[in-house]
């Protein structure tokens, strides 16, 4: 079962022990040992059992963060050679147990999952501890039929699905979906010595379309579950980071096939304040042999392009330092330019005759020059510009116009 992660990253604890110490394994422990360990260490002292006792709830976070290194190969790998300073503690997250949250906690998670953030629950340990009691009433789920039904928050509807040889030679899908868009875990148990049930394990819910829906493939090849909070948690961070970290959630599922016999599955509702509405359908892949193929395919393009993007992505940040670094001069050369043509328009602006409101150039004349004043304004008024008399102007005015001498006043 896998802790995964809170809308603000990780919730390691303050001073951090080995997490090999922490589950008591040694470092040669394979991954079902560690599985195992976990799955007690996690139902001791899980909140539910132990209400709010600090020292609990502490050891809790303790084991979850321990196993969050430990099960993943990659954190394990880096761990296991240089200790804590290796790991990346942005992907060090935990999820959050909504069946220990008072309302208003509740209410808070509720919110950040509407805005976009998702949020992880854990399974509550009431479901966990029946389920490894056997207590639970297990429905029939035939291959090749579907069930609906509606589950009440932090409950779980648990399902037998029978299969042959055949079928499990084939391979099997165990898909739930939710037209209502209901948030939910589906959950694989593997069978106890005890007679119980051991949570091996789960898938959140994703919306698809116009419905939420989780799937199991067991095809007998590598299949790949896609956790959507590491590509949420890299846009919270960076939005340029999204997309290139998009292919980073892809995880691979610990099972990838099931043998002839009795398989447990179970829905559980995860909705904040509401029951979940489902329906969960089991089929065997014998008339997909297709569809199976393409699936196969896909899986490994993907798996090739996410070690492109992580090359590219290195390209494409030195690719835009430098487009930065060219657009920054781009704005400044531009600015200094701009500048320089102002500065221009405002020189050649002041070659200019500075007008009064009366006088060309307070008793100049058009052309620069000075005139004296004659005491007789009219008779510079009626001068043109050749400096030519009145009288010149009236012979002008009977010659073109044939007008008689002393008409021209009412030319005005």
């Amino acid at each position: 079962m896998k802790t995964g992660s809170k809308s603000e990253g990780p919730s390691a604890p303050a001073l951090r022990r080995d997490p090999y110490e922490v589950l008591s394994v040694s470092r040669d422990s394979t991954d079902q040992e560690i599985k195992s360990a976990y799955r007690k260490l996690a139902l001791k002292y899980h909140p539910d059992k132990n209400g709010s006792n600090p020292e609990a709830s502490e050891l809790f976070k303790e084991v979850a963060y321990s196993y969050s290194i430990l099960s993943d190969p990659e954190k394990r790998r880096q761990y296991d050679s240089a200790g804590f300073e290796a790991l990346d503690a942005s992907g060090m997250d935990m999820e959050i147990d909504l069946s220990n949250l008072g309302t208003v906690n509740t209410m808070f998670a509720a919110l950040f999952s509407k805005l976009g953030v998702p949020i992880k629950t854990t399974i509550s340990a009431n479901v966990l501890e029946e389920a490894l009691n056997g207590t639970v009433t297990v429905r029939p789920l035939p291959i090749g039929t579907s069930v609906s039904g509606k589950v009440d928050k932090q409950c779980a509807h648990f399902f037998g699905v029978t299969i042959n040889e055949e079928q499990a030679q084939a391979g099997i899908v165990i898909r739930v979906t939710s037209t209502a868009q209901s948030k939910f875990k589906l959950l694989f148990f593997e069978h106890d010595v005890s007679g119980g049930y051991n949570l091996a394990l789960q898938e959140d819910s994703e919306k698809s379309g116009k419905v939420t829906s989780a799937g199991f493939y067991f095809l007998h090849f590598q299949v790949y579950r896609m956790d959507s909070t590491v590509n949420a948690l890299a846009m919270a961070k960076d939005p340029e980071a999204s997309f290139f970290k998009r292919l980073e959630g892809l995880q691979p599922c610990e099972v990838s096939e099931l043998k002839a016999g009795t398989h447990i599955f179970a829905v559980y509702g995860d909705n904040f304040f509401k029951t979940a509405a489902y329906t969960i359908e089991a089929l065997c892949t014998k008339n997909y042999e297709e569809t199976t193929e393409k699936l196969k395919d896909i899986e490994a393009q993907i798996l090739r392009k996410r070690n492109e993007l992580r090359q590219f992505e290195t390209e494409y940040r030195k690719a835009l330092a430098r487009f930065q670094e060219v657009t920054n001069r781009y704005n400044e050369e531009k600015q200094f330019v701009d500048e320089l043509l102002k500065q221009r328009d405002g020189i050649h602006a002041s070659f200019t005759v500075t007008k009064s409101s009366n006088h060309i150039g307070a008793g100049a004349t058009s052309n620069g020059t000075s005139s004296k004043s004659t005491g007789d304004d009219s008779k510079v008024d009626n001068q043109g510009e050749d400096g030519t008399s009145d009288e010149k102007d009236k012979s002008f005015k009977k010659r073109w116009f044939g007008m008689p001498r002393g008409s021209d006043k009412k030319l005005g």
